[in-house]
């Protein structure tokens, strides 16, 4: 486990997430499922309590808290996406039964938000070229799922 793991409230269904989240990256794992020893506000003994996981490397945790919990774009994940293929992958996984978003974010079934961000896009916006990297800030300001192809060309001025 890492020494910092983020730890993501549930009501009750940090087992259900857990499984969905490793399933679509790879690196990825369930590493314990701690049930509960007694009744508590997270659920009667037995049930799930917490769930240890890794998701591309990273641990986490899943917490069944017995409650609804608050979510917030103050707190969100970010995927480094290789290629197309990856963004529109993770978008449609993540997206399923979620909310989409502008600008690469959306809020996957549980309500976590994620942003699904192609490699390059980082780059284009710090090139030096501020006229280049403005029109890929604009390119990017009108999408919902990032599009590479379409990135690329707000860079080149088409």
């Amino acid at each position: 486990m890492s020494k910092i793991s983020p730890c993501l409230w549930f009501e009750s269904e940090a087992e259900e997430a857990a499984k969905f989240y490793v399933s679509l990256l790879p690196d990825s794992r369930i590493d314990h499922v701690q049930k509960n020893v007694t009744d508590s506000p997270a659920g009667k003994a037995g049930t799930v309590l917490v769930v240890a996981f890794t998701l591309a490397g990273q641990s986490y945790i899943a917490l069944n808290g017995g409650s609804p919990a608050e979510r917030s774009h103050a707190i969100s994940f970010s995927i480094d996406c290789a290629d197309q293929a990856e963004v529109d992958r993770l978008w449609e996984g993540l997206g399923k039964g979620g909310r989409i978003q502008q600008c690469g974010w959306l809020q996957d079934r549980y309500g976590i938000p994620w942003q699904i961000v192609p490699s390059i896009l980082p780059k284009l916006l710090a090139d030096p070229d501020r006229a280049k990297a403005t029109r890929v800030m604009q390119a990017m300001m009108k999408m919902v799922k990032l599009d590479i192809a379409g990135l690329q060309a707000a860079a080149a001025g088409k």
